[in-house]
């Protein structure tokens, strides 16, 4: 948590290409003051309310929740093909507040992505998991990853490393990103976090993958 923040600087990074990155999973972990049991679901819809989810993919499509640690199996996993709101999801959740207890939801917003021509470009909805974790979970599991931590899945849609890098291909990925910025910045001012990191399990962060594989951005 000691880390700056730096996400803005996705934006300005200007250097040569480099070669195409490897992909790795992305997060956002968030922390807060206060994450008592009647402090957790509040926190989470606030997070949800930020969220822009996908038109073709509206809603939260998923839920599970998880009793002790990652170890043990669901009590209640839920599937909504048509999506229900933020609002819908926390409810549903708060039905059972437990401090040992992880809660987990799943939306998906939509991202540019190269189609198998690497030419042609689509709004694709990408999944996107929020684990809220009970203080009590997995051993204080979210001293390490958020009491909140937003699993974006690969940074691939941030980097396109498959396709060319030409100005098309520039555009795609600035919009991509400004997505998560305005996200992110967003989740910073509306949710009440007092700490937010965001993070890979690479060694290089996205800020550095960006400078590597852009030549210019606008």
């Amino acid at each position: 948590m000691a880390r700056t923040f730096r996400i803005m600087v996705l934006l300005s990074a200007a250097l040569t290409i480099r070669e195409a990155t490897v992909s790795d999973p992305l997060y956002l972990s968030l922390w807060f003051v206060d994450f008592s049991g009647p402090e957790m679901l509040p926190h989470a819809f606030a997070v949800l309310q930020q969220f822009p989810f996908s038109a073709q993919r509206p809603g939260v499509s998923y839920f599970a929740l998880h009793p002790v640690s990652w170890n043990e199996a669901t009590v209640l996993e839920r599937r909504f093909p048509g999506g229900i709101d933020a609002g819908q999801a926390t409810l549903i959740a708060a039905e059972s507040v437990h401090e040992d207890y992880a809660y987990v939801f799943e939306a998906h917003w939509d991202l540019w992505t190269a189609d198998a021509s690497n030419e042609n470009w689509v709004l694709e909805p990408a999944v996107v998991r929020f684990i809220i974790q009970g203080e009590e979970f997995d051993e204080g599991a979210f001293r390490e990853t958020g009491h909140i931590e937003i699993d974006f899945g690969l940074d691939s849609y941030f980097l396109q490393p498959e396709s060319s890098l030409n100005e098309q291909t520039r555009a795609k990925i600035r919009e991509n990103v400004a997505k998560l910025v305005e996200f992110s910045i967003n989740v910073g001012k509306n949710s009440g976090a007092s700490a937010r990191l965001l993070w890979s399990e690479s060694e290089e962060s996205l800020a550095q993958k960006l400078i590597a594989r852009l030549q210019k951005v606008q």
